[in-house]
């Protein structure tokens, strides 16, 4: 289980406002990407964009989609062509990965968010930033790391919050500006065979669980290795395995598990998107840990709980019918690429580096702020809107469409 939650006290860490290494990591931008992430070329669309908001001196948040660890990089692409430099919300946890990642982090202008509770000062660092155009903001409003290039995740409801309150602070400061929206799209695509490059892989994976190795063809292979770790977690969850389809087991699975925690921890099983259930839970298991309000046996127990929010959140990601033939068309190697390696970290907490990616980085046009409206009944007009333009840059269908959260009946 990779370290994406921790039981100490929250710590904020503000933002770095140097810009000496901010410009020097940038001259290494290329070598970086490529070594840890495996990507070797890349093109910008749309840059004219966000140059003539900061021509403006408008207050900017870009809001790229987030489907790989390499997206804050990529980010930096985008400023060193601009150019410009940015601050950018981040998970606490980056910050907790090592003193290279930190570092790293911190100098090209992260600053950390803690997802398990409402963090005022990241919200108002993040307010300020915008309001007084100091830089362009960069927050990644799915929130987790979707691993699907070709689906768009829900939106989160703070992306609004920091940019309606920037837009009013800013129109008492500086009437005559505004505060705008920049959609951006990271599009990639692999350009091996994936034949060659997944087969050692996922032979690797096999043999965690087969005798001989596997026949048939790579898309048989995926399937197999897919149903067979299914069956795994359900004996671990269930104590028996299930029949059926496997995407469908996987979510009923998942939300097996939700809903006993639920009832113990919300009082009540619901039901809707995973990923922000998972939230509200860590949430309420936290709280006490975080406060030291509990002994080492209800920490273990807890801890126990936690691990089983994070694999159910893994296992939600499964997107249904990703790599059907027939609906992922031209993006099937691509999709065998992403569940390969899903499945790889899934097992292992590590994901093979192959170098052969390249990213198209599109900036949409900016959508203004308006700072005198809000919400209404049938949900946030920012959001849809920058839902919308988002689906258009990365050239994609809303196929699984965001579902809201509610009490189950």
């Amino acid at each position: 289980m990779q370290d994406v939650v921790f039981d100490d006290p929250y710590q904020f860490v503000p933002p770095y406002r140097g810009r000496f290494w901010s410009y020097a990591i940038g001259k290494f931008l290329p070598t970086l990407l490529r070594r840890k992430y495996g990507i070797v070329g890349w093109q910008s669309h749309g840059l004219e964009h966000l140059r003539a908001s900061l021509q403006a001196g408008h207050g900017i948040i870009l809001c790229p989609n987030h489907s790989r660890l390499s997206d804050p990089m990529i980010s930096g692409i985008i400023t060193t062509e601009t150019p410009c430099h940015a601050h950018a919300m981040a998970s606490w946890h980056v910050f907790r990965q090592g003193w290279l990642e930190t570092f790293v982090a911190r100098r090209v202008g992260a600053f950390s968010v803690y997802r398990e509770g409402v963090d005022r000062r990241a919200l108002d660092t993040a307010v300020n930033i915008v309001a007084t155009a100091e830089r362009p903001l960069i927050i990644f409003p799915e929130g987790v790391i979707s691993g699907a290039n070709d689906r768009l995740m829900p939106l989160m409801d703070g992306t609004s919050f920091v940019a309606r309150a920037a837009a009013r602070k800013r129109l008492r400061s500086h009437p005559d500006s505004k505060v705008v929206i920049h959609p951006v799209a990271y599009r990639y695509r692999h350009q091996s065979d994936p034949e060659v490059s997944l087969g050692p892989i996922l032979e690797k994976l096999e043999q965690r669980f087969f005798w001989r190795p596997q026949q048939g063809s790579l898309l048989q292979r995926v399937h197999r290795l897919r149903d067979t770790m299914q069956c795994v977690r359900e004996m671990q969850v269930l104590g028996t395995s299930r029949t059926g389809d496997t995407e469908q087991r996987i979510a009923n699975l998942v939300d097996h598990i939700l809903r006993t925690h639920e009832q113990e921890w919300l009082g009540r099983p619901r039901r809707g998107d995973p990923i922000a259930r998972v939230k509200d839970l860590r949430i309420e298991i936290l709280k006490d840990m975080v406060a030291g309000n509990v002994d080492d046996a209800e920490r273990q127990r807890r801890w126990g709980h936690l691990a089983d929010l994070y694999y159910a959140q893994c296992m939600s990601l499964h997107v249904p019918g990703y790599i059907d033939e027939q609906r992922a068309g031209t993006r099937l190697n691509h999709r065998l690429f992403e569940t390969v390696y899903r499945m790889e970290e899934e097992l292992t907490d590590v994901a093979t580096v192959i170098e052969d990616l390249h990213v198209d980085v599109k900036v949409g046009a900016a959508i203004d702020v308006d700072p005198t409206a809000g919400r209404n009944r049938g949900g946030d007009p920012i959001m849809a809107r920058l839902r919308t333009e988002m689906l258009a840059l990365l050239q994609v269908e809303d196929e699984w469409p965001p579902q809201g959260v509610e009490d189950a009946e």
